[in-house]
């Protein structure tokens, strides 16, 4: 049975390491909200990174991700933290199996300030 995935991984600087600390706490909100979906999606791993003074949020697959519930999480972080300007990510949809049309992937843009989507592919 061939399994199809989607792998991301990217950073988001939230600013301060406090903020940082309270994005664990919108992580987890959304997670929770998450585990009551029916089915609930594969959702993503977070950790701060210490080699960027503590201020950088990465989020990536753990072996499947959802693209949807990373976009959600940012737009509250920059509705929380008030970040502005442009952020985005890419990913890659693949499958464990060679399959036709299995293959693919894109990007996503966001405005943080204003949470809309500037582009996507």
């Amino acid at each position: 049975m061939t399994s199809f995935l989607t792998h991301f991984a990217c950073l988001l600087d939230v600013g301060t390491p406090d903020n940082a600390a309270r994005a664990l706490d919108i992580y987890n909100t959304l997670a929770e909200e998450n585990a009551g979906e029916d089915p609930p999606s594969d959702f993503f791993a977070l950790s701060i990174q210490p080699e960027h003074g503590g201020t950088h949020l990465w989020m990536h697959d753990d072996g499947n991700g959802d693209p949807e519930a990373l976009i959600q999480f940012v737009k509250r972080c920059a509705a929380a933290f008030g970040l502005t300007g442009r952020w985005g990510f890419q990913y890659a949809t693949t499958a464990t199996r060679p399959r036709s049309d299995a293959f693919g992937g894109g990007a996503h843009v966001l405005d943080l300030a204003s949470g809309k989507t500037v582009d996507w592919i």
